[in-house]
């Protein structure tokens, strides 16, 4: 039986991130940007009172993409969810399960952000940034670490939110998906839009790419002049003495079916794409998501193994795109950790039936430290093999952290981070971060961050009277 709980506290902190180069994917470029902290207070059934922690950039013009709005409005879409979220949270009394307590406001934050003018996956941020710290102190009280803990449903996962599974089949995959973790998790390094190609800082470049095998490539949505630009970037992976493998990335940029079969057509007929071509594991959310819930897919595109990214706003997001023809869907923190787990056990049941699907690890430069923590634990926990790394590339290491909260982190995590003379970065081994220190007590994390040096989260101004 999952212990059950109920909130004391939510609060909201940020602390501003700034970046070490330009990253440009879809239609923005992001120098510099918010990162949240949350912190909540839980009373456990039973048991004493324990605090849990999460944190997750406030990424601009990526859950909300709408022209009109300005990047700093569509983060302040984002603050308003967390806002809303709270209220909703607090507002239940009772003790509940940690997935309970989820499944009792999911529904209502995204009608209450509607309500507000905020889309669908901005309204999902603020339930999964409280979850994920809900989740640290439920297995702090618990004294248990995150994968035995969600290996026994510690949060009492149940299908109410996923009618095509039953509550058997998620326990089954949470009891399985604990022996099979990854121990070590391949960085997919990102080649931003901006992001230097050949030559030293180039992305063949062991200095810049930190020894990846797999590769991220972001893509601007004009056939020509992203085939033009995987030219350049193929005769630079081909230079690598070891094999690598690289996936393309839309960002909703492709504005229909006819200019991305365009692309792939280009991609399997050109030999000077053949570096890229030859190497493609998927290609990641190409169209805008109202776009893509309208477009099944032919033959030919369901062959590139197409996956759902932006487009898996709500847990009905996932069966659709397979319908359509997709073969995937991404896992991201911040879309939510219970989402994930119930796609991966979807996708685990569809593969026993002979189907050829996967879940992805994806994220929105995740920072070192909590962010990253827990997103990697999540993969590792759901089998990823090779996930998305973006903030040792685009941050210098822990950025704006406080040098003591840094060197806190790497103590207790020596496995992830070190100190080269350059200050605390990332840790990488050959290519691969280790998930071994992740198995300790709470949500993949020994240290929290120091309160006393973030700011409290700024207050929104409502986007409907930014719209108005």
């Amino acid at each position: 039986m999952a212990p059950r709980l109920k909130l004391r506290d939510i609060a909201f902190f940020e602390r501003p991130v700034h970046f070490a180069r330009p990253f440009r994917f879809g239609a923005v470029t992001i120098n510099a940007t918010p990162q949240l902290f949350v912190r909540v207070e839980i009373e456990v059934e039973g048991r004493d009172v324990a605090v849990g922690a999460s944190a997750e950039l406030l990424v601009p013009k990526w859950f909300d993409k709408r022209p009109e709005l300005s990047p700093a409005q569509t983060v302040d879409g984002l603050r308003r969810s967390l806002q809303i979220a709270r209220g909703l949270y607090l507002a239940q009394s009772g003790f509940q399960t940690a997935f309970g307590l989820h499944a009792s406001c999911i529904g209502a934050q995204v009608a209450a952000c509607a309500k507000n003018n905020i889309p669908p996956l901005a309204a999902a941020y603020g339930p999964a940034e409280i979850d994920k710290a809900i989740l640290d102190a439920l297995l702090r009280a618990a004294e248990t670490n995150f994968f035995d803990g969600m290996a026994g449903n510690i949060a009492g996962i149940d299908a109410r939110l996923s009618p095509d599974l039953n509550d058997g089949d998620i326990t089954r995959f949470l009891g399985l998906a604990n022996q099979y973790r990854s121990e070590r998790v391949a960085i997919r390094h990102t080649v931003g839009l901006d992001d230097k190609v050949e030559g030293d800082g180039g992305l063949a470049d062991p200095k810049e790419n930190a020894g990846a095998r797999y590769f991220k490539l972001k893509l601007g949505g004009d056939p020509e002049a992203d085939a033009t630009r995987l030219i350049r970037i193929g005769r630079e992976l081909a230079t690598l003495p070891y094999d690598y493998k690289v996936t393309l990335d839309g960002n909703e940029q492709y504005a229909d079916l006819t200019a991305l079969a365009a692309l792939a057509n280009r991609l399997e007929r050109d030999n000077a794409l053949a570096p890229i071509f030859r190497k493609l594991l998927y290609i990641e959310q190409p169209m805008p998501r109202d776009v893509t819930r309208q477009s099944p897919l032919g033959e030919a595109l369901r062959r590139r193994g197409l996956i759902i990214d932006e487009a898996d706003d709500s847990y009905d997001a996932w069966p659709a795109a397979y319908k359509l023809g997709y073969s995937g869907v991404s896992s991201k923190s911040c879309k939510g950790i219970y989402k994930s787990i119930v796609n991966f056990t979807r996708i685990a049941k569809l593969d026993d039936d002979g189907a050829e699907c996967f879940v992805t690890g994806e994220d929105l430069t995740c920072q070192p430290g909590l962010a990253l923590q827990q997103d990697l634990a999540l993969g590792a926990f759901i089998g990823v093999t090779h996930a998305e790394r973006n903030g040792h590339h685009y941050v210098d290491g822990f950025g704006d952290t406080p040098a003591a909260e840094a060197a806190a982190f790497a103590a207790a995590h020596p496995d992830l981070y070190a100190d080269a003379g350059q200050g605390i970065r990332l840790r990488i081994h050959n290519g691969d971060l280790l998930t071994g220190s992740l198995n300790t007590v709470g949500f993949a994390t020994s240290v929290h961050p120091d309160w006393s040096a973030l700011r409290p989260l700024e207050q929104p101004t409502s986007l409907q009277e930014y719209l108005a």
